[in-house]
């Protein structure tokens, strides 16, 4: 028997907006929910004159994001790198950015983030109507196509040494989003505000009066307003990653969508959720991802290595373990 389960968003804000930021002329209220890259996102922040502009400049960083960074739309540039006929393929900037850093993490990580883990994405299919376990001999037939090491970055130049490898940026497109928004809306004033694409979620300052944002961490296979924790964010990052945003049970087991690159199968281990603070969404998006697959032990080493990024872990049996005992609340 199979039972499918769909994305829940993992994180969410405790404490609305309240008022106007700052002194002088009372900014106004500007929100938004949309629904980009399979999840619904919602935009709030205060700006003074200029902010169904800035609204509008957010959506559209959203609209272009989808038509770069897709692997599925016959039209997007992520499309035609993976539809390569040559072994060197100028990209853009942003797409750049992301396979560098998707690189830099499958380094760091020893290999447990990586971003040419298509084949094994789309053998799964965990958006399908009716996902199920694969036969073992497929797995291994799209593991043997897994190996970001077969990728380099020159510039604005993505070099491969197989014609067979397929990138998958979706652990790192919110992220990157998330922080062009926000760069967005500082440069154009905005001094108080909340980015949520889901498991990403961005505060712009502190709340508008003054204190701290407080972030609720979804317990992991529980209603979605039943929380395991919730940290306290200024002018940060809070990005989550878990077993419980998208996977389906058989025969009694539960498959999950973050796979493991090492084995085809998703990672298993006793995190149910790992939830990074830091200061860009981008790298929480890439350390999120990377300690759920690389385990505790391993991920809290990574974490220790990485200056001015926390962690809160979810493990399977309910404990809260965290990178710095300040953040429990």
């Amino acid at each position: 028997m199979v039972r499918r389960y769909v994305a829940i968003p993992a994180l969410f804000a405790l404490l609305c907006l309240l008022t106007g930021c700052g002194a002088g002329k009372e900014p106004e209220k500007f929100e938004k929910t949309a629904l980009y890259f399979d999840t619904v996102i919602q935009l709030t922040f205060y700006a003074q004159e200029n902010g169904n502009e800035l609204m509008d400049a957010c959506l559209q960083i959203c609209e272009e994001a989808q038509k770069t960074f897709s692997r599925t739309d016959t039209k997007s540039e992520l499309y035609a790198v993976n539809h390569r006929k040559a072994d060197r393929v100028e990209v853009s900037d942003g797409l750049a950015q992301l396979v560098e850093t998707g690189l830099e993490y499958y380094r760091k990580s020893g290999g447990k983030f990586d971003i040419t883990v298509a084949p094994l994405s789309d053998l799964w299919d965990f958006k399908s109507e009716s996902p199920h376990v694969p036969d073992a001999g497929q797995i291994e037939q799209a593991l043997e196509k897994v190996d970001a090491s077969a990728v380099r970055v020159e510039g604005n130049t993505l070099v491969f040494e197989r014609r067979d490898t397929m990138i998958d940026l979706g652990a790192l497109v919110k992220g990157y989003v998330a922080d062009q928004i926000k760069d967005c809306l500082t440069e154009g004033g905005v001094t108080c505000g909340m980015i949520n694409l889901g498991g990403n979620v961005l505060t712009i300052g502190s709340r508008p009066d003054g204190k701290k944002w407080r972030i609720g961490i979804q317990k992991p296979f529980a209603a979605r307003s039943e929380l395991a924790a919730a940290v306290e964010a200024e002018d940060q990052s809070v990005v989550s990653s878990g077993i419980y945003e998208r996977y389906f049970e058989e025969d009694g087991k539960i498959y999950h969508h973050i796979l493991d690159p090492d084995t085809g199968y998703p990672a298993d281990n006793e995190i149910d959720g790992v939830t990074i603070l830091c200061a860009s969404s981008l790298q929480g998006d890439a350390l999120s991802t990377a300690c759920l697959v690389m385990g505790l032990d391993a991920a809290v080493e990574l974490l220790r290595g990485t200056e001015d990024a926390e962690a809160v872990f979810v493990l399977e049996s309910g404990e809260l373990v965290y990178t710095d005992e300040s953040m429990r609340q």
